[in-house]
């Protein structure tokens, strides 16, 4: 009976054990909490990027099928076709399209804006009128933003010359060419980008596919056949 009380005595755990027990087990499960806080971190970053890109790929694609459906139409003070381009923006005239339009014709102005959240490219739209003499008197109105920061959108113009410029304006007939390169700010580097399927150069050219308005694949950018 002694030595069942005795060991019944030394049975369990000693108030040390307890307490090296206790910071083990903080210290692994701080260990984890770390490990999750990171892996979180990176998962949400990827995931940001991830929906970033697909926004970008959205709005590239509403801007080729744009560019796309630019057609001539000459200002009623001049024969010269109604498109105006420069470097961050660039106007027209197209057909509208969409469930909730109009018969007619529509003036698009794609441009550069800053917003809280930094520089976007925003699509405007106008009726299109015959009075029209001049794009800069147009009043646009339901803007679109195509596309937000790290990314920007330059355009440069070309004619038959195949010589790039800056800007397209008072010229007697529509660009031959349009390049959209595609900056991220945040990396300061010309991505390479696709659009359609369709695969790109090192030099940031947006290809797009064949569409009935002549709108052709090609090495120097979006090829606008009229």
């Amino acid at each position: 009976m002694r030595r069942v009380a005795s060991r019944s005595q030394r049975a369990g755990f000693t108030l040390i054990e307890a307490l090296l027990a206790t910071l083990l087990m903080a210290i692994i499960m701080g260990a984890l909490a770390q490990m999750t806080s990171q892996w979180l971190r990176s998962w949400d970053r990827g995931f940001t990027r991830i929906q970033s890109v697909d926004l970008l790929a959205v709005g590239l694609d509403r801007l080729v099928a744009d560019i796309a459906a630019a057609e001539i139409v000459a200002g009623s003070a001049t024969n010269m076709p109604l498109f105006d381009g420069t470097e961050f923006a660039v106007m027209f005239v197209r057909t509208p399209v969409g469930p909730n339009t109009f018969t007619g014709l529509e003036v698009i102005r794609i441009e550069e804006a800053s917003d809280s959240r930094g520089p976007a490219l925003v699509r405007n739209t106008a009726p299109f009128t015959p009075v029209i003499r001049d794009l800069t008197e147009v009043n646009f109105s339901d803007p679109v933003v195509l596309v937000r920061a790290p990314y920007r959108i330059s355009f440069s113009y070309a004619g038959p010359d195949r010589v790039w410029r800056d800007t397209w304006r008072g010229a007697a007939q529509l660009p031959r060419a349009i390049r959209v390169s595609v900056r991220d700010s945040a990396a300061s580097r010309i991505l390479a980008v696709s659009t359609h399927g369709h695969s790109c150069g090192a030099s940031g050219t947006l290809r797009g596919r064949e569409s009935s308005s002549g709108l052709h694949s090609y090495g120097a950018g979006i090829e606008l056949a009229f």
